[in-house]
């Protein structure tokens, strides 16, 4: 409890980072769970013997990192942590997101059917128009939360053996990873904001208008051709995106190569 604990005032680490400390490793250790409120700016200025100004900007950082949350005239309260998606760098399931971030991932199969592609869609998938085509939409969730409703489609002749599978328990890259002309070793992620539409209020359970992250998956097969395009559109209170970066190494110049 954080009664229990003591801010240094010896040291140069300013308090409200302290604080800001103190109040995440309760959060973590389950004494403030996930819609519990912690304790009111004055509690804390009492039990620190600090300012209010001091928990309040403790208070603010941990808001706007999105681990506490405000209602107004009732207090602070600890906000469930944002699922941290790796896939936008690499070839990964939600499940595996999820697990990594300690909650327990589901899928829900809303339709697996035969569909035959309009132009725009048969254009992406390198086909003809009115060819067939898998459409596979599910809900995803995490601890039984709505997380992200994924449309996919799977050109049907070399993809067909995926109605045999069940995607409630079973990773779509993993069915299609089972056959070299449908194991997808390169995708093409494009991003961008949207707001809710009435179709993300029914099934995500969101209010219209709010952010969504809204992704458009193109996975290719070894010799480049188009196995998926998926639609996901992912919760944005609930999902962010890590991508990391590394700069390579500058080569040493060769002194009689230089330009000028």
């Amino acid at each position: 409890m954080l009664q229990e604990k003591a801010l240094d005032k010896n040291t140069p680490i300013p308090l409200y980072f302290q604080l800001e400390k103190l109040i995440m490793e309760e959060i973590e250790n389950g004494t403030y769970p996930v819609g519990g409120m912690i304790p009111t700016e004055k509690e804390l200025s009492q039990i620190f013997d600090i300012s209010r100004t001091t928990v309040r900007q403790a208070i603010a950082d941990l808001v706007r990192k999105e681990r506490l949350y405000r209602i107004k005239s009732k207090g602070t309260f600890v906000a469930r942590p944002k699922i941290s998606q790796g896939f936008i760098q690499s070839i990964q399931s939600f499940d595996e997101d999820v697990r990594s971030g300690g909650r327990s991932p589901s899928t829900q199969v809303l339709e697996l059917k035969v569909v035959e592609l309009p132009v725009e869609l048969a254009v992406k998938l390198g086909v003809s128009a009115g060819e067939k085509s898998i459409y596979l939409y599910r809900r995803r969730c995490a601890d039984g939360e709505p997380i992200v409703r994924v449309e996919t489609y799977l050109p049907y002749e070399p993809c067909s053996f995926v109605l045999d599978h069940d995607f409630t328990n079973e990773s779509l890259y993993q069915v299609l990873s089972g056959r070299v002309e449908t194991d997808v070793t390169h995708i093409t992620r494009i991003c961008e904001a949207r707001l809710a539409t009435a179709e993300d209020v029914k099934i995500l359970n969101m209010k219209r208008g709010q952010p969504v992250h809204y992704f458009i998956s193109i996975g290719r097969n070894r010799e480049g051709r188009t196995i998926e395009y998926s639609c996901a559109r992912y919760r944005g209170d609930q999902s962010l995106f890590r991508v990391e970066l590394h700069k390579e190494p500058r080569r040493a110049q060769d002194p009689g190569s230089a330009s000028y």
